[in-house]
């Protein structure tokens, strides 16, 4: 995508039917890095919920988190936990434009056999350095998270929004969880695991990654997997690429391969552009597969865009993702509804088993979906995997006008804006979250769907903003982002 400095930011927030399968692309095609969130260690994997923009005693946009306990019955059925700077344990205070929540990572970084929960404060500011940004890690127990404890950021002053983004991954293969750490330059801050509560860690080393640096807004996201099947977490970096100067620049996706050592840049290899990625098998071959969305439209110079959007898929091998790729459209057969200006196709991706066959599925949020005359109401297409790649035949499509589904489309409401696929319920298969940030002028609402066993089941729950005890001052952005 060809941006200019001053718009980029806000813009960042081939198919074949055969036999009834949808193929993207041939070739080998490991499981996502399996870093799941069962913060109370009760075989339920339970759903993070950020609401960067809530308001926290009185603070404007201090941001809170909320977990969405799994159980039986599904996340958030049983129980329902909302943390902020103001909790207590919690490091530092609620202050406006923090931003608490606005990245968040799951791992066991202490090795305890609970999962903590990585939070990002990225406009935090630090003594008086403003938006110098923070991270602390919630950590998990028997009853859930509690407390917490500081990151300590090795060069607070020489960048903003530390904290943003955040990824856990067993980058060196040692089996404890490290963390890793962004902010506004081409620089990652990686941790090994060995955390404590005293705040100490197992090493801290600095990987300059390929993007351009263009401070201010270097690198957007980051997402961790394992694609060669070599044990180590591998990380998939975002940001620009380009000319060092001038005023335009082009998205771009770097995979960069864990190592005996950890991450490293040497082997870094460039992938399609697109914001969001999620790293899992979908033909089940042993290595890791990567989604890209690329929701831009054809007319945004985006290498790779399409009208509505589209979902590059690289399928991963033993040297990384050199397996070929392929690209979905909701033009492409099997897949559900019309490629249309403004989808948003691939705004949001999810991978994870929802029928147990061993094969990763896929959840794609096109929040910019109008649906009846009702503009940007939002939908959300699921895509079944197997050995060839995407069964369309058996896609779904859920929006708030499907039966079972609570709530009622509505301008703005942006369905599929946030999508998790996790198992709340512990039977095995993943279950589906998806986030409404623009529900009610941005207060924001998520929907908890289960899988009956072989999909989602369209009988959803919905969790707003009394359940989760999150004030309704401003625009909590509630649903915009969650961590497993």
């Amino acid at each position: 995508m060809r941006k200019s400095l001053r718009t980029a930011l806000a813009t960042a927030a081939a198919g074949a039917l055969t036999g009834g399968l949808l193929v993207v692309a041939a070739g080998p095609a490991a499981a996502a890095s399996g870093l799941e969130g069962d913060f109370n260690g009760d075989g339920f994997q339970d759903v993070a919920v950020s609401a960067p923009r809530a308001s926290v005693g009185g603070h404007t946009a201090a941001g809170s988190v909320t977990v969405l306990y799994g159980s039986p019955t599904g996340a958030g059925a049983a129980k329902i936990q909302t943390l902020s700077q103001n909790s207590t344990g919690v490091p530092g205070g609620a202050e406006a434009g923090d931003g608490f929540g606005s990245h968040t990572t799951a791992g066991d970084f202490n090795g305890d056999g609970y999962a903590d929960l990585a939070v990002g404060a990225p406009g935090e500011d630090v003594g008086s350095d403003t938006d110098g940004g923070t991270a602390v890690i919630l950590w998990g127990g028997s009853a859930g998270l509690s407390g917490g404890t500081t990151v300590s950021d090795p060069a607070a002053g020489s960048h903003d929004s530390f904290g943003a983004p955040l990824a856990a991954g067993d980058y060196n293969g040692d089996g404890r969880d490290d963390l890793a750490i962004g902010s506004d330059q081409n620089t990652i801050d990686i941790y090994r695991g060995g955390f404590t509560k005293s705040g100490s860690t197992g090493g801290h080393y600095k990987v300059t990654t390929p993007v351009l640096k263009v401070k201010g807004n270097d690198i957007f996201n980051l997402t961790p997997g394992d694609v060669n099947s070599d044990g180590r977490t591998d990380l998939l970096v975002d940001g620009y690429e380009g000319e060092t100067s001038g005023d335009y620049y082009f998205n771009a996706n770097y995979y960069l391969p864990g190592s005996s050592s950890g991450v490293t840049a040497s082997g870094a290899h460039k992938l399609p552009a697109g914001i969001i990625s999620d790293i899992g098998d979908i033909d089940n071959d042993g290595y890791g597969d990567i989604v890209i969305g690329n929701h831009w439209d054809a007319s945004s110079d985006s290498a790779g865009a399409a009208k509505g959007g589209a979902v590059q898929v690289v399928w991963g091998t033993s040297t990384g993702p050199n397996g070929g790729t392929g690209t979905l459209e909701q033009n492409s057969s099997g897949i559900p509804g019309t490629s249309e200006t403004g989808d948003a196709f691939g705004w949001e991706l999810s991978l994870g088993d929802i029928n147990g066959d061993g094969y990763d599925d896929l959840a794609i949020g096109s929040p910019g979906e109008d649906l009846n005359g009702i503009a940007d109401a939002g939908m959300v297409s699921v895509l079944y995997g197997s050995t060839s790649g995407f069964q369309g035949g058996a896609a779904q499509s859920l929006a708030q006008d499907t039966t079972g589904v609570p709530g009622d489309n509505e301008k703005n409401d942006g369905f599929g804006g946030e999508l998790l696929l996790t198992d709340a319920t512990g039977d095995g298969k993943a279950d589906l979250a998806v986030g409404l940030p623009g529900e009610n002028n941005s207060d924001g609402y998520v929907v908890a769907f289960a899988s009956d066993g072989s999909k989602i089941s369209t009988s959803g729950r919905g969790i707003g903003l009394t359940a989760a005890k999150v004030s309704a001052s401003g625009t909590p952005l509630f649903g915009s982002q969650m961590a497993d």
